[in-house]
C-alpha cells in the first residue's frame, strides 16, 4: 500500500484519473498512515490489486475439483448406474430395535437367581425361538427348584404376522420380575438397517444404545431357600401333605432369608411357553401350582394364634400368669336353646392346672377357651379385645412385603358372621373357636413370620422385604407398646414348649430355639389337619423368626411342619453356622 499525504481538489482528482504518475512524496511515505485519518477504516492508504498469478491459481484450484466431482458422477451414472439402480430397488432401510439386557436378580452373596442366557444354540430350540435369538435378545433363565414363586416369569417381546413388534419388551408377570419391572426391564436402543431383497445387510447405524436393567441383590440366603423348599417337597409327596410354604425373616430389620411354596411352576418353561403339556398339567393341577403360599394363601393357623392371646390377657389384666387353671379335658356350658342339654368343648388332651408358661408349652385348649371366652369365675377377653391383639401384630391384614398379589388374613368376629352367615348370631362358642385359630380365623405364612417375629423382638412390628438394604422398608417399623415382661413371659412359654412341650422336636444342641406348634382340623369330616410351627431362634439373643405351614395332610400322620424345620436347623448347624451366633 501506498499512503496518501495530501488533499487534492475535486478537478485534480478528476484529471488523475487518466494520469498514471505517482508523486516522489506518495513513495517516500509508504510505510504509514498519516495523522487526521482514521487507521480503522484504512483511510490513508491506496490499494495495491492482486496478481493475475495469484488469480490463475485460485481458478486452476476450483477447476480440479470440479472436473473430480464431475468425473465421480459421470462414473455413478454411467459406469455403475445399471448396478446401483437394482440395488436402490430392492435395497429398503428398517429401523430395528436393539433389546436391552434384563437385570440380574441376585440372592444376598451374590449368587445369580435370574439371568440372561445369551448365545443360544439355533439346533436345539424351536423355530419362533430361533427368531428370538436373531432379534438380538437372549433366553431368561432360573435357578431352581424352590424359587418359582419368588422369581415369578416374564413373557418375552412378540411379533404379529406381518413381523411388527405388538410387545416390545420382557413384560415381568409374577414374583420380583413383576414387582420390580421398572427397574430391571431396561430401556431399549435402535439402528437402521439396509437390507437387500436377500435379506443381506448392507450398512447398519445405531440410533440410540439400549440401556442395560438395574440389578437386583436379595436378601435371600438361596442356600437355606433350597434346602427349605427341598424338605416342604420331600414331606408333602412323602406323607400325602397337598402343600407347604415356609417363611424365614430377619426380625431386626424384615429382611427375607427364604421364602418358599410348593408345589411350584418352572419359570423358564412358563416364559417360552411352549411346552404346553406341563403347563395344561400346571392348569390342572388341583393343588394349585400358581398359588403362592407365603403370601397368596389363607389357612386356618390352629394353636399358633394362642402366644398372641395370651399377651393380650397380660395387657388387660384379664390373668395373673402364675394362676393355674384346670384342664380335664374338656369344658361344658349350658345350650342356649336346649338348657338341659351342654355344649362341650374338647381339649386335645387332659392337661391337668396350667398357668400361662405351661399352657403355651403344652397348648392347652382350655386355658385359652378361658383366656379368651371366660368360663366360670375366670373373666375372657371377648371377641373385640380378641381381635384388636391380633390385629395389633399385623394378623389379618397384609404384610405390605414386596411382592404381587399379598392377601390379608380374616379373623371372625360378629360382623364376620353376619356377612357370611346372615340370621346367625355370634355365640360363645365362636369366641372359643377363634381364641385356638379355628373357625373362620385364616392367616398366611407370612403374616404369621412377621407377627412372631415381633414376639422376638419384644415388640416391633417390622416390613417383611426382598431387596438388601432397603432403607425405606427397614425403617418402616410399628412400635407394639406392650410392657417388656408381657414378653419376656411368652418367649420363656415358648421355650418350654421346645424342653419339654409340644415342639420337642426342635430341642437341638446346638442352638436354643422358642417355637409354638399348631393343629388346625380342616374339611367338613375333619380328617385333614393343617400343621404349622412358628417361632425363632437364637433364643436368648433372637435374630430370625420362622414360620411353616403344611397343607392338608392326614390326622394321623406322624410327620409335621416341625418335622421340616428340624430337618432345616440340621442342615444349617453344618452349612450356615453363621446363623446361629
Amino acid at each position: 500500500m501506498i499512503t496518501r499525504i495530501f488533499k487534492k481538489s475535486a478537478s485534480w482528482r478528476k484529471n488523475r484519473k487518466t494520469n498514471s504518475f505517482v508523486e516522489p512524496d506518495e513513495i517516500f511515505l509508504d510505510s504509514k498512515n498519516l495523522q487526521n485519518f482514521n487507521r480503522q477504516q484504512f483511510e490513508g492508504r491506496i490499494e495495491k490489486p492482486i496478481t493475475k498469478k495469484t488469480i490463475f491459481a485460485l481458478g486452476i484450484f476450483f477447476l480440479f475439483f470440479v472436473l473430480v466431482f464431475f468425473a465421480r458422477l459421470g462414473y455413478l451414472q454411467i459406469m455403475e448406474g445399471e448396478t446401483n439402480y437394482k440395488r436402490s430397488e430392492s435395497n429398503t432401510l428398517e429401523k430395528v430395535l436393539i433389546f436391552a439386557d434384563r437385570g440380574i436378580i441376585y440372592d444376598r452373596n451374590k449368587v445369580e437367581l435370574a439371568w440372561n442366557k445369551k448365545n443360544e444354540d439355533p439346533a436345539i430350540l424351536s423355530g419362533e425361538e430361533v427368531k428370538k435369538i436373531e432379534t438380538g435378545f437372549g433366553i431368561r433363565e432360573y435357578k431352581s427348584p424352590g424359587f418359582g414363586h419368588l422369581l415369578g416369569y416374564v413373557s418375552y417381546p412378540a411379533k404379529d404376522k406381518m413381523g411388527n413388534y405388538w410387545q416390545n419388551e420382557f413384560e415381568g408377570l409374577d414374583g420380583l420380575e413383576k414387582e420390580y419391572q421398572g427397574k430391571i426391564k431396561g430401556e431399549n436402543g435402535s439402528k437402521i438397517t439396509e437390507t437387500d431383497a436377500g435379506g443381506v445387510i448392507h450398512s447398519e447405524n445405531i440410533v440410540n444404545a439400549p440401556k442395560r436393567g438395574m440389578d437386583l441383590v436379595t436378601t435371600v440366603d438361596s442356600r437355606i431357600q433350597t434346602k427349605l423348599f427341598s424338605a416342604i417337597k420331600n414331606l408333602s409327596e412323602n406323607f400325602s401333605f397337598s402343600g407347604g410354604a415356609g417363611v424365614i425373616m430377619d426380625v431386626r430389620n424384615g429382611e427375607i432369608i427364604a421364602s418358599t411354596s410348593f408345589p411350584e411352576y418352572n419359570s423358564e418353561i412358563l416364559s417360552l411357553g411352549k411346552d404346553t403339556k406341563i403347563i395344561e398339567g400346571y392348569l390342572a393341577d388341583k393343588r394349585k401350582v400358581f398359588l403362592d403360599r407365603t403370601i397368596s394363601g389363607l389357612y386356618t393357623p390352629g394353636s399358633i394364634v394362642k402366644p398372641f392371646l395370651a399377651l393380650g390377657a397380660l395387657a388387660e389384666n384379664i390373668i395373673d400368669p402364675y394362676k393355674k387353671i384346670l384342664s380335664t379335658g374338656s369344658i361344658s356350658i349350658p345350650n342356649p336353646y336346649f338348657p338341659d342339654q351342654k355344649s362341650v368343648f374338647k381339649d386335645w388332651r387332659a392337661n391337668g392346672w396350667t398357668d400361662m408358661r405351661e399352657a403355651l408349652a403344652v397348648s392347652s385348649d382350655v386355658y385359652f377357651y378361658s383366656i379368651g371366652g371366660g368360663f366360670e369365675d375366670q373373666k375372657g377377653l371377648g371377641i373385640v379385645r380378641l381381635e384388636k391383639y391380633a390385629r395389633i401384630f399385623g394378623i389379618g391384614s397384609p404384610t405390605g412385603v414386596d411382592l404381587p398379589d399379598e392377601k390379608g388374613g380374616v379373623i371372625p368376629s360378629p360382623e364376620w358372621k353376619i356377612k357370611n352367615f346372615a340370621g346367625d348370631p355370634w355365640r360363645i362358642g365362636d369366641t372359643y373357636h377363634t381364641a385356638i385359630g379355628q373357625y373362620g380365623f385364616q392367616v398366611t405364612p407370612m403374616e404369621m413370620a412377621r407377627a412372631v417375629g415381633a414376639i422376638a423382638n419384644s415388640g416391633t412390628l417390622v416390613s417383611p422385604h426382598f431387596i438388601l438394604r432397603d432403607k425405606v422398608m427397614e425403617t418402616k417399623i410399628i412400635p407394639i407398646n406392650l410392657e417388656k415382661a408381657y414378653f419376656q413371659i411368652i418367649h420363656e412359654g415358648m421355650w418350654q414348649a421346645v424342653t419339654y412341650g409340644t415342639a420337642t422336636t426342635l430341642n437341638v444342641p446346638y442352638v436354643e430355639v422358642a417355637a409354638k406348634t399348631g393343629t388346625a382340623q380342616i374339611g367338613a369330616a375333619k380328617n385333614r389337619v393343617n400343621s404349622w410351627i412358628i417361632g425363632f431362634f437364637p433364643y436368648q439373643n433372637p435374630k430370625y423368626a420362622f414360620a411353616i405351614m403344611m397343607e392338608s395332610g392326614p390326622t394321623s400322620s406322624s410327620v409335621s411342619a416341625s418335622t421340616v424345620m428340624r430337618g432345616l436347623l440340621d442342615w444349617m448347624s453344618v452349612n450356615t453356622p453363621e446363623y446361629f451366633e
